[in-house]
C-alpha cells in the first residue's frame, strides 16, 4: 500500500511514516499543509491519503476542504481525515461528498496502533470508519421524532458499529451474538428505514449516512461502496 501524509506537526507526521513503514505501507510523499495535498495525490496517486484536519495558515479547516478537494480532482482517492476534536460537522460533510474510501479519526486513536492499522486497511480498500466518539456525540443530540427513532436500541447499536467500518462477524463479537442475529438486526434496519435492495445503491452505505443525519437520496440512486467496503447487505 502506498499513501501519502498532510500533517503540520513534524513529530506526527514522521510518527505516522514510521507506524506505517512497520507495517509495510510506503509512505511516498508527505506536506504540511492543506493546498499542497492536491498536487502530491495527482502526481503519485496513492492508495489513501491521510490528512490533518487542521493545517496553516489559519488552523481551521484547510485539511478538510483539501480532502474534499482531492475527492473531486481525483475521484475515488480515499481519504483518512485525523482530528484533535470530535467535530461532527466535518465528518458528515465528507461522507456527504461520496461515502466510498472515506473515515474520519481523532488522532488519539493512532496511538491504537492495531486499530489504526485496521481502519487505515479497511479505508484503503473502500470502507468507511467513523470514529466511535462522533458516533456516541451523534447518539446524544438525537431529537425526539429523528428517523432513526423508528430503530429498537440494539438496532441503533448495530447501526452505529456499521458506522464505524465494522463487518457483521466483527459487530457480531463485539456485541456477544451470532452472525445471524446481526443480519436480522440489519434487514431490519434497511426495512425500517425504507431502502430496499437496488443494484445502483449500497444500502449500509445509505443507513450509515442516515444515521450520520445525511440525506440519503432516493432508493436507487447514485451508488457507492460501502461502510467496511463490502458490497450488498
Amino acid at each position: 500500500m502506498r499513501v501519502v501524509i498532510a500533517e503540520d506537526s513534524v513529530l506526527l507526521r514522521e510518527g505516522l511514516v514510521r507506524l506505517l513503514a512497520d507495517e509495510q505501507i510506503e509512505t511516498v510523499a508527505t506536506v504540511g499543509d492543506g493546498p499542497s495535498l492536491v498536487g502530491i495525490v495527482a502526481e503519485h496517486r496513492p492508495d489513501l491519503a491521510i490528512v490533518d484536519v487542521r493545517m496553516p495558515p489559519s488552523f481551521t479547516d484547510e485539511g478538510l476542504r483539501a480532502a474534499l478537494a482531492v475527492r473531486e480532482q481525483v475521484p475515488g482517492t480515499p481519504i483518512l481525515v485525523l482530528s484533535q476534536y470530535v467535530e461532527e460537522r466535518y465528518a458528515t460533510d465528507l461522507i456527504g461528498g461520496g461515502a466510498e474510501g472515506v473515515g474520519y479519526l481523532l488522532k488519539e486513536r493512532v496511538a491504537e496502533v492495531r486499530e489504526f492499522i485496521d481502519a487505515v486497511r479497511r479505508i484503503a480498500a473502500g470502507g468507511t470508519v467513523i470514529d466511535p466518539e462522533v458516533i456516541g456525540q451523534l447518539l446524544g443530540r438525537r431529537r425526539s421524532g429523528d428517523r432513526m427513532e423508528v430503530l429498537t436500541p440494539r438496532e441503533r447499536e448495530v447501526l452505529g458499529l456499521m458506522a464505524q467500518g465494522r463487518s457483521n462477524g466483527a459487530i457480531a463479537r463485539d456485541l456477544v451474538v451470532t452472525e445471524g442475529a446481526v443480519e436480522k438486526h440489519i434487514s431490519n434496519i434497511f426495512l425500517k428505514l425504507n431502502l430496499p435492495p437496488a443494484e445502483q445503491n449500497h444500502r449500509r452505505v445509505m443507513a450509515v449516512l442516515a444515521y450520520l443525519g445525511r440525506p440519503e437520496g432516493p432508493a436507487g440512486g447514485g451508488g457507492a461502496a460501502g461502510a467496511g467496503g463490502r458490497r450488498g447487505s
